[in-house]
């Protein structure tokens, strides 16, 4: 084991805390300082109202596949395991609706319109399986890109369904009518086809299979429930309300200007950052080296926008929909319908649009007020029983793109290929002389889930174990 050292951690996200919880138990000793008056960074549960009954909808992150096994082992750790219950997604429930050029259809009554708009683009060269294939995934893309970046994929997705041609799918088709494709089988039977030409699709693939997979899971009673128990677990000083204004790096220490109502300089001996790069290159940065300042300013953080609704009941129930999501186009893209907790007296959430990109900046800029007025209207246009007298009670919303402790919500690769991918994540997690140490989103493998953010705490924690060996 290296020497016990003192480590300052920036950032009280799931990385950060994951970060600090690893150290202590490694025997160092650790403080924490976080910019905002709460924990948890992007795992965010609003609650309307007090008390444990009252209804919730995650502003953040509200998912977890089955295979993100850093999650899923923290949760065992943390005594949450028995409050793991489905996560019902996208086209999980048939009775869902989904938006096309002809208006609303249920999920089940879907493929016929989806392949005559999809036939309608791609022309009629390739068979008709390939082209229900095509309709599907494109159908998922829409509802979980934005428009302009399906427009730029075009061309991957022309390579995609080339391979995808070559092949017999017919074993991949499911539903009553055997109009449906289980992608998760078919990339599960031929993943060489993920990397159709440029390859640049294959990260947005594995969103595709994780946001629309059957294991997805949540926390009963909220996902902030993670960030509570593992906040318990770490002993030193978790010190919230500190905004960090700079970093300089020295070969025996690092400076960190913090700012609680008054400013002072830490002087530390080893530094662990988990401040978003969004937010890390706005500060006074010195001693830090030219390809670092390089990554943090390459890195993209794409903006997402949650809204959600407290509304008298789950209307959606008396319509045939038990969970799941629907694609509403638009400006609210999906809409989800949480399963009801607490005392249904009390209302029912739903999360009545969550966007991302170029589709989230859009209702960013619009007054908050402004903002839940065209969400209200335009889920009403699905779902018209929200303008009955009283079934509206009130809306919430965060939009991560203006987020100041965020300035933006995940870090997105879709348009990059594998190795391009892997070297940004290297380049953005390497240390500063062996003193700056960095984890989070840029350092992840996998981006945009509590999975990468757990990932890359574990690999800083072996740098700084690494650094004075």
């Amino acid at each position: 084991m290296s020497p016990r050292k003192k480590v300052t951690v920036l950032g009280a996200g799931m990385a950060g805390l994951a970060a600090a919880y690893e150290l202590e138990q490694l025997g160092h000793q650790v403080e924490v300082i976080e910019a905002s008056e709460r924990l948890g960074g992007r795992v965010y549960t609003h609650r309307f109202g007090a008390g444990p009954d009252a209804p919730l909808v995650e502003l953040g992150a509200m998912r977890i596949p089955a295979n993100h096994r850093h999650t899923l082992d923290y949760i065992e750790k943390l005594g949450l395991s028995h409050k793991l219950r489905e996560f019902k997604t996208l086209f999980s429930d048939d009775g869902a609706y989904h938006r096309t050029r002809t208006g609303f259809v249920r999920v089940r009554e879907a493929a016929e319109v989806l392949v005559a708009d999809y036939q309608e683009l791609m022309g009629d060269d390739l068979k008709d399986e390939t082209v229900l294939f095509g309709a599907w995934i494109t159908a998922i893309g829409d509802a979980i890109a934005p428009g302009s970046f399906m427009a730029e994929l075009r061309p991957d997705f022309a390579a995609l369904l080339d391979a995808v041609d070559r092949i017999d799918i017919t074993p991949f088709l499911v539903g009553e009518a055997r109009d449906q494709i289980d992608l998760h089988a078919f990339f599960a039977a031929h993943p060489e086809v993920r990397n159709s030409g440029t390859g640049r699709i294959n990260h947005f693939i594995g969103d595709i299979l994780d946001e629309t997979s059957a294991g997805l899971r949540r926390l009963e009673g909220g996902m902030d429930q993670i960030v509570t128990a593992l906040a318990e677990q770490i002993n030193g000083p978790i010190r919230t309300s500190h905004e960090v204004r700079g970093i300089a790096v020295h070969d025996d220490h690092v400076a960190v200007t913090v700012s609680n109502g008054q400013t002072q300089v830490l002087h530390c001996d080893q530094v662990l950052s988990t401040i978003p790069f969004s937010v890390l290159r706005r500060l006074e940065l010195s001693g830090f080296s030219d390809d670092k300042l390089a990554v943090l300013g390459e890195v993209t953080h794409w903006p997402a926008t949650k809204i959600g609704f407290l509304c008298r009941d789950a209307f959606w129930e008396r319509d045939g929909i038990n969970g799941g999501a629907s694609y509403g186009g638009g400006h609210i893209r999906q809409t989800y319908y949480p399963a009801v907790e607490g005392d249904p007296a009390r209302g029912a959430a739903l999360l009545a649009s969550y966007t991302i990109g170029a589709d989230a900046a859009v209702l960013d800029d619009l007054p908050e007020e402004e903002r839940h007025a065209l969400v209200l209207d335009e889920v009403a246009g699905m779902h018209p029983e929200l303008l009955e007298p009283g079934m509206f009670v009130e809306a919430v919303s965060l939009p991560w793109g203006k987020y100041p402790w965020s300035a933006g919500a995940g870090v997105l690769r879709w348009n990059k290929d594998e190795a391009a991918c892997l070297e940004e994540r290297d380049r953005a997690a390497r240390p500063e002389r062996g003193r700056l140490f960095f984890a989070g989103e840029p350092c992840a493998t996998v981006t945009g889930w509590i999975d990468g953010a757990i990932e890359s705490a574990q690999r800083a924690v072996r740098f700084i174990e690494e650094s004075s060996r």
